[in-house]
């Protein structure tokens, strides 16, 4: 499987001539979506679910659909009649070649005084890759490649190196990481590498390595 990873929170994976898409938000490339078979969004916040974005990968290929959490299904659902789905924890699907199963439940806690929406992660092909949007969320499976949500205004690095404990991937990749700067990238990189107990890995936007 290839994995590419796009601007902040966007992962594309390729397998067999098909392209998955997870999470083509308002700070990805404006193209993040494109060529896509299918897309998986995981909350409604628009870093993560840019309507514009969805709308152009629909288009762009009428066989396309997406899976996501009905907060987000109700937003686009009746512009592409019968490709969208809505999805939950516990559900399992095949999209684009690709089985997923849905973990989780709610957005990490920004605050106590803002309330909390819905979030779910992916677990791709059996825990090769999981995608947890905006949560910790530790799935009942293995994790090969876990996409580590490494910054984020609802978390603190403690909080990072602990989920990377909990959950023992083989590898962690970052994403979630279009606020921080290349001033503390080295920090991040070094306490999480040192602390996390897994190898922790970061790729530029446009980099893709296999997993």
């Amino acid at each position: 499987m290839k994995l590419t990873k796009k601007s902040h929170a966007c992962v594309r994976l390729e397998k067999d001539g098909r392209t998955l898409v997870l999470d083509p938000g308002a700070f990805s490339e404006e193209d993040a979506a494109l060529g896509a078979d299918a897309i998986l969004v995981t909350h409604e916040h628009p870093d993560h679910f840019d309507e514009s974005r969805l709308r152009a990968a629909m288009e762009n290929n009428p066989a396309a659909e997406i899976w996501t959490l009905r907060a987000v299904a109700e937003k686009i659902s009746s512009a592409f009649p019968g490709r969208v789905h809505s999805v939950g924890h516990g559900d399992t699907f095949t999209a684009a070649g690709f089985d997923v199963q849905v973990h989780g439940e709610l957005h990490a806690v920004i605050h106590p005084d803002i309330p909390r929406i819905t979030n779910v992660g992916y677990l791709v092909d059996g825990g090769r890759v999981f995608h947890p949007g905006d949560a910790l969320t530790v799935p009942d499976h293995p994790v090969e490649t876990l996409m580590l949500p490494v910054m984020a205004p609802w978390s603190k690095i403690s909080e990072v190196i602990d989920y990377v404990r909990e959950l023992k991937p083989q590898r962690a990749y970052d994403i979630h990481d279009a606020l921080l700067t290349d001033l503390a990238r080295p920090i991040y990189d070094r306490q999480i590498g040192q602390l996390g107990g897994s190898e922790h890995l970061r790729l530029t936007p446009g980099e893709s390595a296999e997993v």
